[in-house]
């Protein structure tokens, strides 16, 4: 047989097998489990969700935590990065579940299997393509967490802080996490840390308005705390001078962090405190409570930080990224209306009105860095905090200052 004659029973072939497959549409129960075969007509996604957002947009809000023109707006961002093509044998699944699944795993920190039942999706298939979505958010709303490498974006913080939280050259504050989660496989020590979970921790600088200009994720629980900030990139990207910050200015930090020319601290409260120490002391927490705010919304908007964590580390790195980004745009959107409170501070009574993210149960998927103990702290970074709690009871005191301390 020629080879002509060979290719043309071939191509014979191939297009039997294509009739066969478009005329028997049956056989993809082969593929599939009944009950799952149904997604389209009984599927959460076609049903429910729908009515939410005609009858309830609330309830929708609360499914999801964005609403639905966010919604779409994200989803026209996400699909090219996660719809695949149909194929001979099986329908793609659509990026509208995808994203939809995904954002419900955040709310919720439900299980794959949970998940699997009420979006009639394979557990299998949710843990292929649940990853890739965390990802494609990622990198479609980075630049809404991309931190600040212009003067005259610093200043714009540094206003901000001046005239919300009356402390002066202030470009951040920055906090410390450990994301706890399930005994990684074959890690040995490398995630359990001083707590006796597993864990990877997340670093993060909050600017005035509870957005998170910078993300440090990924070192080993077991690290020291008091060395995560010094391995940081943050930490090399300021004393490198990359960032470009203004001069004189500083970062807010509690007893985890060092205290540095650039990185004030409160005083020690082992030490018996003049009142112009106390002074400063709630100048300095007044002014760094936003990021205890900023993981707080963080934590109350995605459920899933309420618990440990299932995931490989690789993905719950990506999953950290995925849920900061988010949380940064939709604060910079404001399209929310149910948008979560922060803590008030009632300067006449000095009582604090807590925010409704507080009246969550402490996340068990959150815990703080440890307190170290600095025993040596360079002069200059001594004279600037001195010469900020003279200024704030001088030039810079606040009438109320004196009924908090």
């Amino acid at each position: 047989m020629s080879t002509d004659a060979i290719e043309l029973a071939l191509v014979e072939v191939i297009r039997e097998l294509i009739t066969l497959k478009r005329g028997n549409r049956k056989s993809k129960k082969l593929w599939v489990r009944s009950w799952i075969g149904r997604r389209n007509q009984l599927g959460i996604s076609d049903t429910l969700l729908k009515e939410l957002a005609v009858e309830d947009t609330s309830s929708y809000i609360n499914f999801l935590r964005i609403n639905e023109e966010m919604f779409n707006v994200l989803l026209q961002k996400v699909a090219p990065k996660i719809q695949k093509q149909n194929t001979m044998m099986r329908e793609a699944l659509p990026a509208k579940l995808k994203l939809e699944v995904t954002l419900r795993y955040l709310a919720t920190g439900d299980s794959y299997k949970t998940l699997q039942y009420i979006y009639r999706v394979g557990k299998s298939s949710i843990s292929e393509f649940v990853p890739e979505v965390f990802n494609a958010i990622f990198e479609e709303l980075k630049e809404y967490i991309e931190v600040p490498r212009e003067k005259s974006k610093w200043n714009k913080i540094i206003d901000g802080f001046n005239s919300l939280w009356n402390f002066p050259n202030c470009i951040g504050a920055i906090d410390g996490k450990h994301i706890v989660m399930e005994c990684p496989a074959n890690s040995g020590s490398n995630y359990f840390n001083y707590k006796g979970t597993f864990s990877i921790v997340l670093l993060a600088l909050v600017d005035h308005n509870y957005n998170f200009t910078c993300i440090d994720i990924g070192s080993y629980g077991s690290n020291s705390d008091g060395g995560i900030f010094a391995k940081s990139a943050l930490k090399k990207a300021i004393e490198e001078h990359v960032l470009d910050t203004p001069t004189d200015s500083v970062i807010l930090g509690d007893d985890a962090f060092p205290l540095l020319p650039y990185l004030m601290k409160p005083y020690a409260r082992r030490n018996h405190l003049t009142e112009r120490e106390k002074v400063y002391n709630y100048r300095h927490c007044r002014a760094r409570r936003i990021v205890e705010n900023g993981f707080g919304i963080l934590s109350s908007r995605f459920r899933v930080f309420r618990r440990p964590i299932t995931l490989t580390p690789e993905n719950t790195i990506q999953l950290v990224k995925a849920a900061c980004a988010l949380h940064n745009w939709i604060r910079k959107n404001g399209k929310n209306p149910n948008s979560i409170s922060v803590d008030i501070e009632d300067t006449e009574t000095g009582c604090l009105l807590n925010g409704s993210w507080r009246n969550d149960t402490s996340p068990t998927g959150l815990q703080n860095l440890e307190t170290i103990l600095q025993r040596n702290s360079n002069t200059e970074a001594k004279d600037k905090r001195n010469s900020l709690a003279d200024y704030f009871v001088g030039e810079g005191a606040v009438v109320w200052q004196n009924r908090m301390i």
